[in-house]
């Protein structure tokens, strides 16, 4: 099978689903599947060389909205050469350009949202979320509606899409989501390794966010909570790895110094390959106070690890998590995430290690590559039979 996906660009540092692709590229090419990729990269871009499939950089510098000329040519050109089309995100160029080639050229496709229309940000941003459901009436509704499924993955994403705009005409499936699975082996050298880069963290215990740092991710709400139980643990620290998305990561140091946890709160940047490995195998649990999180794969990550988790009600896979016994939910709240930290340092060392290893099965039995790639393939191959079946008929 040939497999096109279409993603508004790849920059793993700019956060967004592109780990996620990475992840399952590998699997479905170990399968016998060609996997590519168009996006509106610009030619020549450092990080293109480091992915594991081929791009079609097709950003033009005049790139819009309503408006990406140089993908929607190439997609018009190139797009029945593919069995199936992957529209991965909405409200960016590429959604208007694959809608309106992938009518004219009367090939499949389907959507992924990846959390674009939880409810969240029609709270979060008002103004915004007008704007928006004009889009939604003018170009992204239609590119749902036209798509032969949009996909969620879990059932808590799919029910809060309904909630967000008006019509809701698109056909919806959900399909499993996770990632590959790690080499445990390896994890022991990892964490030394990732210790000896950090030396302010040195042997000392600590919890790890490792996320983009934005308001949504309930950032403030972790430096407030934590700061209640550093009086109880005094000697644990907390690392915040990721890139300052949300331009806060000076707030949120501030708000540390004037909690008097300033000393305690370490901030690496983003972290990559055996650092960012490192620092999951390193940690005692991992932590994730989002108000929004339609996946949150560093949370499957941190499972597969054998770390228990840390999270709110709004990270998608809470339900999971629970049933597994993996981690510890709480509302998404100053006083949720207050309860979620003080549960976990009065958890003991037995428990703590129990609920590592719950996790660990929890990420095995849910979110593995194999069962993301066994329900992927089964409604990608609905659309390749359906458009042989077309074509003979």
């Amino acid at each position: 099978m040939k497999i096109l996906r279409v993603i508004a660009g790849t920059d793993a540092s700019e956060g967004g689903p592109i780990e996620g692709i990475r992840q399952i590229t590998k699997a479905l090419t170990a399968r016998g599947h060609t996997i590519e990729v168009a996006s509106l990269d610009p030619v020549g871009a450092p990080w293109l060389a480091e992915l594991p499939f081929k791009v079609h950089a097709l950003g033009s510098g005049r790139d819009w909205y309503l408006n990406a000329p140089l993908l929607q040519r190439w997609l018009l050109a190139n797009a029945r050469d593919y069995d199936v089309v992957v529209q991965h995100g909405l409200w960016n160029p590429t959604g208007f350009a694959t809608w309106r080639a992938m009518r004219a050229t009367r090939s499949p496709y389907v959507v992924y949202t990846h959390g674009m229309l939880d409810p969240w940000f029609r709270r979060a941003y008002p103004l915004k979320h007008v704007m928006k459901q004009l889009a939604w009436l003018v170009a992204d509704g239609r590119l749902t509606a036209d798509a032969r499924y949009v996909l969620f993955t879990t059932e808590e994403e799919r029910a809060l899409a309904r909630q967000s705009f008006w019509p809701v005409r698109y056909r919806e499936r959900v399909v499993k989501y996770g990632t590959g699975d790690i080499d445990v082996t390896a994890l022991g050298r990892q964490a030394q390794e990732f210790r000896r880069h950090f030396p302010k963290i040195g042997d000392k215990p600590f919890l790890l966010f490792l996320s983009r740092i934005h308001p949504k991710k309930g950032c403030d709400l972790l430096v407030q909570g934590f700061a209640e139980i550093a009086k109880i643990r005094p000697d644990l620290q907390l690392v915040f790895a990721g890139p300052d998305d949300g331009h806060i990561q000076s707030y949120l140091i501030e708000l540390a110094t004037r909690l008097g946890v300033e000393d305690r709160i370490h901030w690496p940047g983003m972290l990559r390959a055996d650092a960012k490995w490192g620092a999951f195998a390193a940690c005692e649990a991992f932590v994730l106070p989002s108000h929004q999180e339609n996946f949150g794969l560093a949370v499957a990550e941190a499972m597969a690890c054998g770390r228990p988790v840390l999270i709110t009600n709004k990270v998608n896979i809470w339900r999971e998590v629970l049933a597994c016994g993996g981690g510890l939910v709480e509302n998404d709240d100053l006083a949720g995430v207050t309860r979620l930290l003080t549960a976990f340092v009065n958890m003991s060392a037995t428990n703590l290690a129990e609920t590592g290893k719950r996790a660990r099965e929890g990420f095995l039995k849910n979110f593995e590559i194999s069962y993301v790639v066994d329900s992927t393939l089964s409604i990608f191959d609905e659309l390749v039979n359906e458009r042989r079946a077309a074509v003979q008929s």
